[in-house]
């Protein structure tokens, strides 16, 4: 059921912001006074045919959903009545072409704008950013955070949740720039400087940043309460049982399961003296964790079977064989929804579609370069995943990632690349400079350029895809 709620939620979302950007090139057109012969939703054989309007134009849903197109009349593709020679798009000014083919990713820019202020109008809920714990020895800590502090600013932009706070720290590591948070806990209101001198993009995307600056966020509590014993395993050996509750390790307190699992699997192989409440009895015994070598995904050859791509030293874990009560109640953390009235909602969401488009060029720049991984790119397995996660959490949530696939679709038709909107929007800068238009054979030229580097893409988005599934 899963697959199918996310297959459903992706096929809705690639239909939406499909239509919406060839709408973009169909409005523009037909106001432009160009004949438009067909509006075609997905590729390939048409599910469904309408006629209509004064051109019997035809509008097409095709059986592949990955795409769209808006066929207008023109003399580069077969051969045009004398009469409607005016209509042909090759026969428009300069301007008038330009403004057809730019409408397609700024219909994309519009709908984000559209479908973020929405959202901030119903509200966003998120976790509240109140830091849970802080590190020794770290940024975070020499900084001067504190545990239970709550973060009110980064560089001056209100961040009611830990999602507008990872957004606006996004922004200051592509440009390698001092971050400026104001924060209120136990000493007051206060602003503190955060050196992200060591963060990279990829420690953002992948989850690491946290742990780059030496900070826990306020987290969701489960009690180190011990619900599963696997047989054979070293819980079981050392004489734990279900029902347990750990107390403590070492001499250190276990104020959650986190804090249990994480002290387990630093001390691989090392004796632990586990302090434990069973049937309001303490009692202490001494285990010993098993060590596992935990590997990152390394490709198709470590998949198969082949040498681990990683070292032991590195990677190895302590794990002991036990789960964790699942039928005890929830500590959920503190959450904070971010809503605005109508007006400063439309100058949020404008914000926000700026900055994400900033951010999606920023990271494509960034990946050109190498400074981040290529492993960032997310092919339609990924994108129908986040789409039936999005549609289950709720409509705010579904209309995020709308936006953010929208704006992601915008900026890269605007890659100066054959094939796309940009590449033909450089064509006609070079028209303008040079007074007259680009030669078929050169275009012919770059568009298998273009289609070889699209391929590639795609292609390598998908091998994406299948690592994170594998």
């Amino acid at each position: 059921m899963n697959v199918i709620h996310s297959v459903l939620a992706f096929v809705v979302a690639l239909g939406v912001l499909v239509a919406v950007h060839e709408y973009g090139h169909f409005w523009v057109a037909r106001r432009l006074g160009v004949k438009i012969l067909r509006f075609s939703l997905g590729f390939g054989r048409p599910l469904w045919t309408r006629r209509c309007g004064p051109d019997a134009t035809e509008f097409t849903v095709a059986v592949l959903p990955l795409g769209g197109y808006v066929k207008m009349l023109d003399e580069r593709e077969g051969e045009v009545a004398p009469g409607e020679a005016h209509r042909a798009f090759n026969r428009q000014p300069l301007g008038y072409r330009s403004a057809i083919v730019a409408a397609g990713p700024i219909a994309n820019f519009v709908f984000a704008i559209i479908a973020y202020w929405v959202m901030f109008l119903v509200g966003v809920d998120g976790v509240a950013p109140i830091v849970g714990a802080v590190r020794e020895g770290t940024v975070a800590q020499r900084t001067g955070l504190e545990a239970g502090d709550r973060i009110i600013t980064v560089n001056g932009r209100a961040t009611p949740t830990w999602e507008a706070v990872l957004h606006e720290t996004m922004k200051r590591v592509l440009d390698h720039e001092r971050m400026r948070v104001q924060v209120e806990g136990r000493a007051g209101r206060r602003e503190v400087e955060l050196d992200l001198g060591d963060v990279r993009v990829d420690d953002v995307t992948r989850g690491n940043f946290f742990d780059k600056l030496g900070l826990e966020p306020v987290r969701a509590k489960l009690s180190p309460r011990i619900g599963e014993i696997v047989s054979g395993g070293r819980a079981q050996a050392a004489g734990l049982a279900v029902g347990d509750l750990v107390v403590a390790v070492d001499g250190r307190p276990m104020g959650d399961w986190s804090d249990w699992v994480r002290y387990v699997r630093a001390h691989p192989e090392q004796p632990m003296e586990v302090e434990i409440l069973r049937q309001n009895r303490r009692e202490r015994l001494v285990l010993v964790p098993e060590r596992h070598l935990e590997c990152p995904r390394a490709g198709l050859a470590a998949w198969f079977g082949a040498a681990p791509a990683c070292a032991p030293a590195e990677h190895s874990i302590g794990r002991i064989g036990a789960g964790v009560d699942q039928d005890q109640e929830i500590q959920a953390p503190p959450v904070a929804t971010e809503r605005y009235g109508p007006l400063r909602a439309m100058v949020r969401a404008g914000e926000k579609t700026w900055d994400t488009s900033a951010l999606t060029l920023g990271i494509l720049g960034k990946m050109l370069f190498g400074e981040a991984s290529v492993r960032n790119l997310s092919g339609p397995i990924s994108i129908a995943q986040y789409a039936g996660q999005s549609a289950s959490i709720g409509f705010a949530a579904f209309l995020a990632f709308l936006a953010i696939v929208s704006v992601s679709l915008g900026v890269l038709n605007l890659l100066p690349v054959p094939l796309l909107d940009g590449g033909h929007l450089m064509y006609y800068l070079i028209e303008l400079v040079t007074r007259r238009p680009v030669s078929e054979s050169l275009q012919v030229f770059g568009q298998q350029i273009g289609l070889v580097l699209l391929l590639g893409l795609m292609g390598l988005a998908f091998y994406n895809d299948l690592m994170r599934l594998l």
